[in-house]
């Protein structure tokens, strides 16, 4: 601080730290290149993720990190929940926790739980409001949980949601069928195509009854039901201070089930392995909805039954919405958190998630993890293309096509509330796992002989989705007000 007492030469050193620093806020003690600040950053990237995230935090330390006096430490915590219990452990001094990072990676509601315990650090005082204004609106939205404009998680890489395909076994069908791509330009449409590539497949061996293949599956059903209720006009988890109020409104939750749980109990959708990507490899399915920041686990090579196998070359769609509906698309992938500590500490991060968010960092790490940058400047495909980063075929497609969803759509997220994420499983398991039990039964049919009206019957009526809907609605409403 300043005090009330200066000299001039004081008061020009003074204005110099604030326009070298952050612009909102100076530090209380000032840098020294000569003795360095450390700060440790928690993740949770892996592969080929971590190695690009460990590359650029070396690039900092040995050089705007050298000349500030500034040192980055990255530690991965394993998964994402692996780093939730040891961030949450460590805020509440649990006996063996490590010590509190400085920055660490979370979504929302861990963030939120963070903030309630007084943990975490309101970044607006630490950036000027043309360095706000440079990202994407909702992505430093996304940490503002009073709604007063604070920035408690700050925009780091994200990601959205497309569609990708096993291009190899979809021209066949295409050829054969006349299919075209456009024809799943909206989910109605998705339905309809994987019906004809089930019949199809189907048709191919004519002495065996409904042994038609699945052309579609999805991760993330939470996205689906939320995204999916947004571009019908309800959104299901209205947060405001904290709490939710439930809108599981039973007519755009009637069509979400529709458009899922029936193709899947009917068999043209599936889901065996753990991701989608595993389901594409084994033959399973040619086509799913996923991360965009999850498109380099895409194989090269289907491996059907361990007794045919054959490379296949990916091809990356827009995700497809309702038809009519409204334009949103999901914005996922954790941001960074600032914890309390000392105003240089604090300064230090800062300075680092300015840099490694700055055009020319970012789209490296883009083109290199699949994640999206988070500038409106350099979420764009010409700076992506003209930045001098290489960049494989199968990533300039999925950043093209994720690129396109963020510009063209409404990116949408839920805002943070007490016992979000235990709602959100719910929305995550509830028609999915329904869905793969009553496949099981509809397969014993099959195999007993009946067809597959007659397999499925049971489970296309109203009543069947009246039961679950009721059940679901219960369990959702344990959370409302919370």
């Amino acid at each position: 601080m300043i005090r009330k007492r200066i000299t001039a030469l004081g008061l020009i050193l003074a204005v110099g730290t604030a326009l070298a620093g952050c612009g909102g806020k100076t530090p209380g003690t000032p840098l020294d290149a000569k003795n360095p600040v450390t700060i440790e950053v928690w993740n949770y990237y892996n592969g080929d993720q971590l190695t690009a995230f460990d590359s650029l935090v070396k690039e900092f330390n040995e050089s705007v990190g050298k000349e500030k006096g500034i040192i980055v430490k990255s530690s991965s915590q394993g998964s994402v929940n692996d780093l939730e219990t040891n961030v949450l452990a460590a805020l509440r001094g649990e006996v063996g926790a490590a010590e509190v990072p400085n920055i660490f990676m979370a979504y929302a509601d861990t963030a939120y739980t963070a903030d309630q315990m007084g943990g975490i650090v309101d970044l607006k005082e630490y950036l000027t409001g043309e360095e706000i204004s440079a990202y994407i609106d909702s992505y430093i939205k996304e940490g503002d949980f009073s709604g007063a404009g604070e920035i408690k998680i700050f925009p780091m890489a994200k990601s959205t949601e497309v569609m990708v395909l096993n291009k190899t076994d979809w021209e066949e069908f295409a050829a054969q069928t006349g299919a075209d791509y456009a024809d799943m330009a909206d989910i109605e449409g998705l339905v309809k195509t994987a019906q004809a590539y089930y019949e199809w497949t189907d048709a191919k061996t004519p002495d065996v009854e409904a042994d038609g293949r699945a052309l579609f599956g999805r991760d993330a059903m939470a996205n689906y039901m939320l995204i999916g209720s947004m571009q019908l006009g309800t959104e299901i988890f209205q947060v405001s201070d904290g709490e939710m109020t439930l809108n599981f409104e039973k007519e755009t939750v009637r069509k979400l089930w529709d458009n899922y749980y029936i193709p899947f109990v009917k068999g043209y959708f599936a889901a065996a392995g753990r991701f989608r990507s595993d389901d594409i490899k084994t033959g399973n399915i040619i086509a799913y909805v996923g991360s965009s920041s999850g498109v380099s686990f895409f194989p090269d090579v289907v491996n059907r039954n361990d007794q045919e196998s054959y490379p296949i070359e990916m091809e990356v769609l827009p995700c497809p919405g309702f038809a009519g509906g409204e334009a949103y698309a999901v914005q996922q992938g954790a941001g960074m958190v600032v914890t309390k500590g000392s105003e240089a500490q604090i300064y230090a991060a800062v300075e680092f998630l300015k840099w490694f968010t700055a055009d020319e960092q970012n789209i490296l790490f883009s083109v290199q993890s699949g994640y999206l940058p988070v500038t409106k400047t350099a979420n764009d495909k010409t700076a992506i293309l003209e930045s001098g980063a290489q960049i494989s075929q199968s990533m300039e497609k999925t950043l093209s096509a994720a690129v396109d969803m963020v510009n063209n759509n409404s990116p949408y997220t839920t805002k943070a509330f007490e016992s979000g994420t235990k709602a959100r499983n719910i929305l995550e398991y509830a028609m999915s796992d329904k869905a793969a039990e009553d496949r099981k039964i509809v397969e014993e049919r099959l195999a007993a002989g009946q067809s597959l009206e007659e397999a499925a019957a049971e489970f296309c009526t109203d009543a069947c989705f009246d039961a679950w809907y009721e059940t679901t609605l219960e369990g959702l409403q344990a959370f409302e007000g919370r």
